[in-house]
């Protein structure tokens, strides 16, 4: 072999391991891409499910069956307890907050909700009769009905159930504030009738961080306020009831 021809050659070997050398940097540096990208992915993952466990397990916390008792005479559990304020509605039957009071039940739009508050823990009834205008109790084996006499608001209360009955001659959108102005009662962030403190609001189990007065009343919704204190959410049967 000539001198040149060894010179060329040892800069063919010179020029192959180069390549080889940034061959082998290309590689490891997208092996060390790879890890790095399948540990955040790996990362993301666990705390997707960490979020999702945490949230389960919240929703579970909140949750604690359905509210037992006695049935009352609409075969909804009564309501035990000291109630949270006596039944102010306005014995003139006026316009509340866009609601009327009818001479007789209206029934072109006819749902029903139901109201639980709770303060300190305590379950505080509303009573019977809200929105039943000169209202005549009728007893019953399973407690106290009322109706009216003179006329009915389209959201009442007809027993000590805290079931809201909407019946109306239209179909409209009608809300818990709506059915505290009917009861004169006030309903804030921080007050519900008589009582007053820190919030915990659950419609249908979920939580509720808004204006409760803005509830829309829905059919078979349930809503819990917790004043003070809050306490696990308590659902309510209905398969029991013809509501």
């Amino acid at each position: 072999m000539s001198a040149g021809q060894s010179k060329e050659s040892r800069r063919e070997s010179a020029r192959a391991r180069a390549a080889q050398d940034r061959a082998r940097r290309l590689h490891a540096q997208r092996r060390r891409r790879y890890l790095w990208s399948g540990a955040v992915i790996l990362a993301a993952a666990v705390v997707i499910a960490l979020t999702a466990t945490i949230v389960v397990h919240s929703l579970d916390a909140a949750a604690a069956g359905p509210l037992t008792g006695p049935p009352g005479p609409e075969g909804i559990v009564l309501e035990q307890g000291e109630r949270l304020a006596a039944d102010t509605t306005s014995p003139s039957g006026a316009t509340r907050d866009g609601v009327q009071c009818s001479a007789s039940e209206q029934v072109a739009y006819h749902i029903h909700a139901h109201l639980s508050v709770y303060v300190d823990g305590a379950l505080r009834p509303i009573p019977g009769g809200i929105g039943v205008v000169a209202p005549v109790p009728q007893s019953t084996a399973q407690g106290t009905f009322y109706q009216a006499s003179t006329c009915y608001y389209w959201l009442h209360v007809h027993a000590a159930d805290g079931v809201i009955h909407v019946e109306a001659p239209t179909e409209a959108q009608y809300t818990l504030g709506q059915f505290f102005a009917v009861w004169q009662q006030p309903l804030t962030r921080t007050t519900v009738a008589s009582a007053t403190g820190r919030e915990t609001v659950y419609v249908d189990g979920r939580r509720y961080t808004g204006d409760p007065a803005a509830i829309v009343l829905r059919s078979h919704e349930n809503i819990q306020i917790d004043i003070g204190a809050a306490v696990p959410f308590r659902d309510i049967d209905w398969s029991h009831s013809e509501l």
